[in-house]
């Protein structure tokens, strides 16, 4: 089965076949008309004149025929447009005024993104409810282990065991939610005020230890991401940079080709460059007797690729660890 002719070839092509059609009729009704005209002959014996006013007509005619046939199209470019801007962040529906030709796909591609929209927001509510009814009866669990701390090596193993439980759980529940935000149209976040919440937030935590937390991101930088999962994956990189940085923690972000990249640097040992790769793996820790299941730089590694961007670990110019998160810019907010 051949393809399809392309719509503006063929607007174009009948519109052009309609115009030669058009020209030879009036060619044959000026004949007539003027072969009928008590001086017709006269002005058929000037052909110059005749030939020129013919072609005066059918070049206003013409003109006029493309210019009708690009302002036609212009609706579909606008269409276009205004889809990709949804799908970069500008909006959650396609706004502005249409065609009535046109209008009804625009009204059915709304009714799409709502319908969309709607079942991503029931299926976070599902997530959402879902982890308040494991993570509580594990909470239980845990608490009741504490209660009993040193008891016996079966409670100490129950105890491992819950904590590895409510790691994968919650490991879990924040990719299925990426999952289904991540193709959310019009996601969007403003990075700084993110990164200053979270700021704050460990200032407190660490407010013994005398960690010096700074936060430099531009004011008006927006990420296509929604603002959970952004917070989720610069809350683990900021967490883990908290843990192992001496004396200063530091956030920067820059925009480059049209991808937003947040910079968070600590002071601590670093990362040997062999174990860079490796550490974003599911399970694998930098170093084995730290706490924890070593799920925190898989779940930004995760995250970052279901919003098709990516993390990667380097020096940090304070001398330990650079952690470089990119996520596509939001654009079209205007």
């Amino acid at each position: 089965m051949s393809a399809p002719l392309s719509l503006r070839w063929g607007v174009l092509m009948g519109a052009g076949f309609w115009t030669v059609g058009l020209f030879v009729l009036t060619g044959v009704a000026a004949t007539t008309f003027v072969l009928h005209y008590p001086d017709g002959p006269r002005i058929l014996h000037d052909p110059f004149r005749y030939v020129v006013g013919s072609l005066v007509v059918a070049l206003a005619c013409m003109t006029a025929g493309l210019f009708y046939v690009r302002r036609g199209l212009s609706a579909l470019t606008l269409l276009r447009t205004r889809l990709a801007r949804v799908r970069e962040g500008g909006g959650h529906r396609l706004t502005g005024a249409f065609p009535e030709e046109v209008q009804p796909l625009v009204d059915d591609l709304n009714a799409l993104l709502d319908h969309r929209e709607d079942a991503v927001r029931r299926a976070l509510s599902r997530a959402g409810d879902l982890a308040h009814g494991l993570k509580t009866p594990l909470a239980v669990i845990a608490r009741e282990v504490e209660r009993h701390a040193g008891g016996t090596d079966r409670l100490d193993v129950v105890g491992l065991q819950v904590e590895r439980m409510r790691r994968q759980v919650g490991y879990h529940l924040a990719h299925a939610r990426a999952s289904a935000s991540g193709a959310l149209p019009g996601a969007s976040c403003d990075v700084a005020a993110s990164a200053g919440a979270l700021v704050r937030t460990l200032e407190r935590l660490h407010a013994d230890r005398g960690l010096t937390i700074r936060s430099s991101v531009a004011a008006g930088t927006v990420a296509r991401a929604q603002r959970e999962d952004l917070e989720e994956m610069l809350g683990n990189l900021l967490d883990n940079a908290c843990t192992w940085g001496r004396t200063r923690v530091d956030v920067s972000s820059r925009v480059v080709a049209g991808m937003v990249e947040i910079g968070v640097d600590d002071d601590g040992p670093g990362v040997p460059p062999e174990m860079r790769s490796s550490v974003l793996r599911r399970g694998v820790r930098a170093d084995e007797a730290a706490p924890g299941s070593g799920l925190g730089l898989a779940i930004v590694a995760d995250l970052a690729e279901l919003y098709g961007g990516a993390i990667v670990l380097d020096t940090s110019p304070l001398g330990g660890t650079r952690a470089r998160l990119t996520l596509p810019e939001a654009t079209g907010l205007g």
